[in-house]
């Protein structure tokens, strides 16, 4: 019974996923067609909203008694500070900001990766090992060019943009009907 009442939820708000869906294939197709461009509008889009969450968690360290008054200051100040630093070095935040995204997922894949191979080691068995020895090397691949590895961010998000689009678009007339 529940699965009819979403169905007939979800049927009325099908138009809400295809603007999603086409949304998603126009930032796609952007994101591929115009990296760079597009890399710094959103870096720009961000920076804004850390303003703004900012100036409103600012507001609410006066304001909402639920929180300390001290953790509501601290997120604005630091809130503010990386808006201001994001719109005045743009280009710097567009750079550095995929190649954070890198050195995390490097990071990430070295320590799976050692993980999976003591795993390996300690009964996981050889395919546990296997994946963990590919973790490691990607990871350090990742992590001895993040600024280049970096540079592919946006191509990928647009990948995955233009596929999250086409399903989305799927669903929504899949549901309407």
């Amino acid at each position: 019974m529940a699965t009819t009442t979403e169905q007939t939820q979800h049927s009325d708000i099908w138009w809400v996923f295809l603007l999603q869906g086409i949304a998603a294939i126009i930032l796609g197709f952007l994101m591929l067609t115009r990296p760079g461009a597009t890399l710094l509008v959103l870096v720009t889009m961000l920076a804004i909203y850390w303003l703004v969450m900012g100036v409103l968690a600012l507001v609410r360290a006066f304001v909402d008694r639920s929180v300390p008054w001290y953790w509501s200051l601290l997120i604005a100040i630091v809130a503010v500070i990386a808006g201001l630093l994001v719109l005045r070095h743009p280009l710097l935040a567009a750079i550095a900001l995929p190649a954070s995204l890198v050195v995390i997922i490097g990071v990430l894949g070295v320590v799976i990766g050692v993980l999976d191979i003591i795993g390996g080691f300690t009964g996981g068995g050889f395919g546990s090992f296997i994946l963990g020895v590919i973790s490691v090397l990607i990871g350090a691949l990742l992590l001895s060019s993040p600024f280049e590895a970096g540079l592919a961010v946006p191509i990928v998000f647009g990948i995955l943009l233009l596929i999250e689009g086409v399903v989305l678009i799927v669903w929504a007339f899949r549901i309407r009907a």
